[in-house]
């Protein structure tokens, strides 16, 4: 406790619980933080151990120098008890002063295990009262005898970059390091608040001779992760066995984390993806570029803050894009598709409708024609028929009117792949061009005719009425 003399002088005391009678513990002032460490500045008188108590009268520095209350108020120090005179390596307490102390603001991040799935924690920055930096690593499952070089890097781990900061490295024997910051390496200076908005990330390495093996890891300032997300589901394409999910995660910068994870994929693998525009029913160019999946792991993980053309994209902007996710076979096999899935304004809602598509000339061809909304209202039509054969190429329209009543072609569907049985088209519009939504499309007078072939559209192999023509 530090109380103000009217001559501007000090009473510094000190009171500890547990010391014993007949013990007497050096205690003073250092420079510095404690993180830091520093020589003394001021002496304190010993802490008596039968009371815990230390009451000093501060007036001056060792060094010479008057030093009132107000200026231990700021001080640059941190006071310190030692166990013994013979014994002045063992301190028994310790704390930050002056302009040293905590405020009470502080950011906790996540440090995620990365070599080792048993070792992770969090890294605290906390704000000290002259505006600098605390950085507590604290971690679990590290091992006594270690010693792992801590660092915060430029950029998000999802993109590497190099140190900017270095940290006390992490003691395996208690998973802690605590590193007081006032400039990057680089000797600009930075705050705490500068700290938390900061682009980058912190790494904990296996240790100084092996810095390319990670332990834990976490991003950090304008890189963390808010907690708001979007998944959206990657199927199958060419491999039934291949599916997974790509998860959009805001960052505290407006930037979006994106990490693709498949199942059923294998080592040894490298599968690019991409963001591509407009629908996967419709195919479009590549709009961003993702790191290419793991195939060990089926993991991809990339930060997303442009798109290839350098135009700036948020998170906010990717969620309502109209573009899908892709996933390829290889580089050198990008025509094979493994995963995809709409994202964005593309994404379907859940809302569909299924109408059956009966046989017409040809009694073993039957199916469903399956209408999903997207986020933006417009429409996934799928059909899907048994019993068409590898090599047919069918196309398929809805028509004005009912089936009974027939009518002009309305709207173009995909062909349906003979040997998939398979037809997917997004509709936004009708031939005229006049737009149409799926809430359209549930009320519409029209039916749907899958014919035989480009050449042979008179003879039908399925036929079914939809929207208003459906009871």
């Amino acid at each position: 406790m530090f109380e103000e003399r009217q001559n501007g002088e000090t009473v510094v005391t000190i009171k500890l619980d547990g010391t014993t009678a007949g013990n007497s513990h050096p205690a003073h002032i250092h420079s510095n933080s404690a993180a830091e460490g520093g020589g003394i500045a001021i002496d304190l008188n010993a802490v008596d151990g039968g009371t815990g108590v230390s009451v000093t009268n501060v007036e001056a520095l060792n060094a010479g120098g008057a030093i009132t209350y107000d200026d231990l108020l700021n001080f640059d120090g941190y006071a310190q008890v030692h166990l013994g005179v013979d014994n002045m390596g063992t301190f028994i307490a310790q704390g930050d002063i002056g302009g040293n102390e905590l405020t009470g603001e502080s950011e906790v991040y996540e440090l995620g295990p990365v070599a080792d799935p048993n070792i992770h924690g969090t890294a605290t920055f906390a704000k000290r009262k002259n505006g600098f930096t605390l950085v507590t690593l604290q971690l679990e499952g590290t091992s006594e005898g270690d010693s792992h070089p801590a660092h915060i890097h430029n950029n998000s781990a999802a993109e590497g970059g190099g140190i900017a900061v270095d940290f006390k490295p992490v003691d395996g024997a208690t998973g802690m390091s605590r590193t007081t910051i006032r400039k990057l390496n680089d000797d600009t200076p930075i705050t705490y608040d500068e700290l938390i908005n900061f682009n980058g990330y912190a790494q904990v390495h296996l240790s100084t001779s092996q810095l390319g093996t990670f332990i834990a890891q976490g991003d950090i300032g304008a890189n963390a992760l808010t907690g708001e997300s979007m998944e959206y589901p990657l199927n199958p394409v060419s491999d039934p066995n291949i599916s997974g999910k790509v998860t959009f995660a805001e960052r505290k910068s407006g930037a979006t984390l994106v990490t693709i994870e498949l199942e059923g994929t294998t080592d040894g693998g490298s599968h690019p993806a991409h963001i591509h525009n407009n629908t996967a029913a419709q195919g479009g160019g590549i709009a961003v570029d993702f790191k290419p999946v793991e195939g060990a792991t089926g993991i991809s993980k990339t930060t997303i803050r442009a798109l290839n053309d350098a135009t700036p994209v948020t998170y906010d902007d990717l969620i309502n894009f109209n573009g899908y996710v892709q996933v390829h076979l290889s580089s050198d096999n990008l025509g094979t598709l493994i995963a995809q899935g709409d994202i964005g304004q593309n994404a379907l809602t859940g809302d569909k409708v299924e109408y059956t598509l009966n046989s017409v000339s040809d009694p073993g061809i039957s199916g469903i024609a399956t209408f999903e909304k997207r986020v933006n209202g417009t429409t996934l039509v799928t059909i899907q028929l048994e019993g068409t054969t590898a090599g047919g190429d069918h196309p398929a329209h809805i028509h004005n009117n009912s089936a009974e009543e027939s009518g002009p072609i309305a709207i173009d569907l995909t062909n349906v792949n003979g040997a998939t049985g398979r037809s997917r088209t997004q509709v936004t519009q009708n031939r005229d061009g006049d737009p149409i939504t799926y809430d359209d499309l549930l009320v519409y007078d029209g039916y749907i005719n899958v014919h035989l072939s480009p050449d042979n559209l008179g003879t039908l192999i399925a036929q079914g009425n939809i929207g208003s023509n459906v009871e």
